[in-house]
């Protein structure tokens, strides 16, 4: 490879998936994996080390960090790599924390090899790279910002949708039970249903929250 190669981390924990990234992109030119991470923590070291133009992120990792904070702590630092996200999720839930948290591209798995190789040259060219249904949904939201839920409506609403009572939810997020009405409130009005069933059902329809 020449000095001038995008050089990649690729961070999953599932060396299935890291073997088939790899295996997709080792044979464009002008990239090449330079090592590779299984947890998110390991990632956030290894990009920390200024020899990685382009991380490969996945969102979920089996315990500790999850990927959307190892890409608030990688793009924390200055000159650091791109992140793009490469998930199996689609959900607000899911895509909103990540670029919020800096990812300069979002990729689902079944992406076809060529857009991968797209997403990374994007990406090391510092614009963004979103796959189209993610891009979809991020200008509807700006569209119609009325029915568009906050991150921790988001988030209050997928506890619910695990289950969790008003009580339980507000101490998962070190919220009182009376904020996580409120943030209820809000949600039923912005979706326009009267109850909590009806509330994850619509947001799940919509595509705000994971199945």
């Amino acid at each position: 490879m020449t000095d001038s190669a995008i050089r990649l981390l690729l961070a999953d924990d599932h060396p299935v998936v890291r073997a088939g990234l790899r295996a997709v992109l080792e044979t464009e030119p002008g990239i090449e994996v330079v090592a590779e991470a299984a947890t998110a923590e390991a990632a956030v070291a290894r990009a920390a080390e200024g020899d990685v133009d382009v991380v490969l992120m996945d969102l979920q990792f089996g315990k500790g960090m999850n990927g959307a904070e190892a890409t608030a702590a990688i793009t924390a630092r200055p000159s650091a790599p791109r992140v793009v996200i490469v998930t199996t999720y689609d959900t607000d839930a899911d895509t909103l924390p990540a670029i919020e948290a800096g990812a300069t591209g979002y990729l689902l798995k079944d992406a076809p090899p060529e857009d991968l190789a797209a997403a990374v040259r994007t990406a090391a060219a510092g614009r963004t790279a979103l796959a189209p249904a993610v891009a979809d949904r991020l200008m509807n939201r700006l569209r119609t910002p009325g029915t568009a839920l906050t991150r921790r409506e988001t988030e209050v609403l997928a506890l619910v949708a695990e289950g969790l009572s008003n009580q339980a939810v507000g101490a998962r997020l070190h919220l009182t039970e009376g904020t996580v009405k409120s943030h209820l409130a809000r949600v039923y009005a912005k979706l326009g249903v009267e109850s909590r069933t009806a509330a994850v059902a619509a947001a799940t329809g919509l595509g705000l929250i994971r199945r």
